[in-house]
Order: C-alpha cells, then structure tokens, then sequence
C-alpha cells in the first residue's frame, strides 16, 4: 500500500460496507480508528490513511496532514492535488487488498481531511455512497470546477460544524452548506454547540446518517 494506514476489518469474507476516514492536520492514521467499532456497529470495513505531509506538532512530536497548511492562505492547487492523488492510489489498492463493497463505500473526512472527501466525492460521485464531511470546508475553487449532473444530485452529504469551532469558523461551514446547495447534491447539515471536535451528540449524527446510507 502507497500510504500507511490502520485498519479495522470485520469477521467474515465479505464484501463488506466501506468507510474510508481521512484524518486532519497534524493527526495520523490512528485518529479516527477508534469510530470503526461503533459505525454500523463494528461490521463496516474501515481505512484510515495517513497522509504524507509532515506536521511539526511540539518538541520531537510529529503529525501528519494532506496538503501544507499557511494560515489566511488557500491550498496550493498543485498540493492539494498530490494529496487528493495519493488517497485515490490508496483506494484502487485497498480495492484490490480488501473485499470492499463498491456500492456501499463512503468516504468521511475529518478538517483537512474533509476537504479531501470533497474532492474525492464531488469530483467522482459515481463512486461513492456517499461524503461525511465533519468540522471542515469546501474549498470554493474546487467547488466552482465540480460539474452538476445525475450522479451528484443522487449523492448523500452529510456536514457536520461546530458552532464555536475556532479552526474552521461556522461561516465556513454555512459557505460549504451554501456551495452544496448550488450543487444539487442530497445534502443534511447538522450544527452543534461544540468546538473542532466530534461532541456525542454530533457523533450520533455520524452514527445515524451512516446505517441511513449503508446499513
């Protein structure tokens, strides 16, 4: 496999219901892992890849990211592709690696890691069941490229926001609501009284929207 990446696999041969989890910036493959035993109640296949961009995160620690970050500063388009590159070379191994049931395969994504589901999901909705995007952004260059159509107006989209996110402000959040709207896809937006994070009850959210789409 092109990219490190922890894994949660259920009992049994499969093919098994998918979720491909991309963690933020300066996390690692092992963030969002521990979701794997409450999604669909521990039966989905869950693939947390780790991104290879280096994030100095204090004295001799390091996390990982997707793209390099500059406060105020929109991605480098040229970065942000290499990273949305890396997961899709990712994925056509973990297809080949794993029993993985293309008709039920969501990817969900975490800050950074959101805004790459968006460009996996948007750019390909025919692959996918559908884009959990929590706490993140849909970055407005890559929505003003994404072409409408029937395979987007049939994709479920699910978007989670912190009202009190210092990271990634609530504006951001209703931005993203907004772009999707205009996009056509089928879009439910939950807000929640939390910060850059995933609180229980917006877990629950997570939790519910996902056995809707592959339970």
């Amino acid at each position: 496999m092109s990219l490190l990446y922890t894994a949660h696999v259920p009992q049994g041969e499969g093919p098994f219901p998918t979720i491909i989890a991309l963690h933020g910036w300066g996390a690692s493959g092992h963030d969002l892992l521990g979701l794997a035993p409450l999604l669909l109640g521990g039966k989905a296949l869950v693939l947390c890849p780790q991104g290879k961009v280096e994030v100095e995160i204090g004295p001799g620690m390091k996390g990982h990211g997707w793209f390099p970050l500059v406060p105020g500063l929109a991605p480098d388009p040229n970065d942000f592709i290499a990273g949305a590159t890396s997961i899709r070379e990712f994925l056509a191994q973990a297809r080949k690696r794993y029993p993985i049931d293309s008709q039920r395969l969501i990817i969900l994504g975490f800050s950074q890691g959101g805004a790459m589901a968006y460009e996996l999901g948007l750019r390909h909705p025919e692959q996918f069941a559908g884009i959990a995007a929590l706490s993140t952004w849909l970055p407005p260059a890559l929505a003003a490229t994404i072409t409408t159509g029937e395979a987007l107006s049939k994709l479920p989209v699910l978007v989670v926001h912190g009202t009190q996110d210092p990271m990634v402000d609530i504006e951001r959040g209703h931005s993203s609501r907004d772009s999707l709207h205009k996009l056509g896809v089928q879009l439910t937006y939950r807000e929640f009284d939390m910060a850059h994070e995933i609180r229980p009850d917006a877990l629950r959210a997570v939790l519910e929207w996902t056995e809707s789409i592959l339970g």
